[in-house]
């Protein structure tokens, strides 16, 4: 849960705040014209997956803000050329609008996911929410925040004891037709009630932060910009974000930038009824 505090002192994190408050009111503006029928540009780039003008318009934005504040960091962007990444020791990571398929379909689960890697590690997270306008940041090594920039408010999380009484509630993207998460599941109803929670791919981590979320398993790509920043957010607050064989992402070291499948978890509790149920669904024969 998020308790009501005062605002942060860091220098970054009050950077960083308005730069994403203006990029997440620049995409919500462009969701409503999309969404009243107006004027939009849509293509479709090389591996099929769509593009929008208002990818491209946030992504320059950012671009160009993070620029000017931190010109000596190269950004590794989803829509920007990042052919030299695996020479940079330090870099931003950006996804300018993370549930493009979301935003086309009219669902208002779409965000900005920016972070930032040090040694192949995220040490520093943002996931910005425009329809909902707040956003959610901090750094790897201390609980997170929450701000509201409609209301100018701050929270920071606060962890609270599991109650192991309660459903599990599985975090799964729309129209999930793989039958891998139904083999996941059926493990999980055999000792426990669970509640199926549809939601976009990096809001799913706002809803892990929120506990409406307890397990997110992801049996379908992924490119390392949709999970870095919910990665750190987890690992913050004692869960975690890993393969199925267990071990944490590491980000900025591969040959690609796609991600295999994974599990995430929002505490150890949850992370070993999804490891059994995993064990038990067949999935890794």
């Amino acid at each position: 849960m998020f308790i009501k505090t005062l605002a942060p002192q860091d220098h970054i994190i009050l950077q960083l705040v308005p730069i994403m408050a203006q990029a997440s009111q620049i995409l919500l503006e462009e969701y409503q014209n999309y969404c009243a029928g107006g004027e939009f540009n849509i293509q479709e780039k090389s591996d099929d997956s769509p593009v929008t003008q208002a990818d491209l318009k946030v992504n320059h934005f950012i671009l160009k803000c993070l620029a000017e504040i931190t010109p000596d960091l190269p950004v590794l962007s989803e829509e920007s050329d990042y052919s030299a990444r695996q020479a940079w020791p330090r870099c931003w990571m950006l996804d300018p609008l993370d549930g493009t398929k979301e935003f086309i379909h009219e669902r208002d689960e779409f965000t900005i996911n920016l972070s930032l890697i040090e040694n192949h590690q995220t040490t520093f997270a943002i996931i910005a929410v425009p329809c909902e306008q707040v956003m959610y940041i901090g750094y790897h090594s201390q609980l997170p925040y929450k701000y509201s920039f409609s209301r100018q408010e701050w929270f920071q999380y606060q962890i609270e004891e599991h109650n192991h009484a309660a459903p599990i509630q599985v975090g799964l993207s729309h129209n999930s037709k793989n039958p891998k998460y139904k083999n996941f599941i059926e493990p999980i109803l055999q000792q426990h009630e669970v509640i199926r929670r549809e939601a976009g791919s990096a809001y799913k981590f706002c809803m892990m932060l929120e506990g409406e979320i307890d397990i997110y398993p992801r049996f379908h790509p992924t490119s390392e910009w949709d999970t870095s920043s919910g990665q750190a957010f987890l690992e913050s607050i004692g869960g975690g974000l890993m393969t199925l064989s267990g071990k944490p992402f590491q980000y900025n070291q591969r040959e690609t930038v796609l991600n295999g499948g994974f599990i995430a978890f929002r505490d150890q509790h949850c992370r070993n009824i999804a490891y059994d149920a995993l064990s038990h669904s067949g999935i890794l024969d």
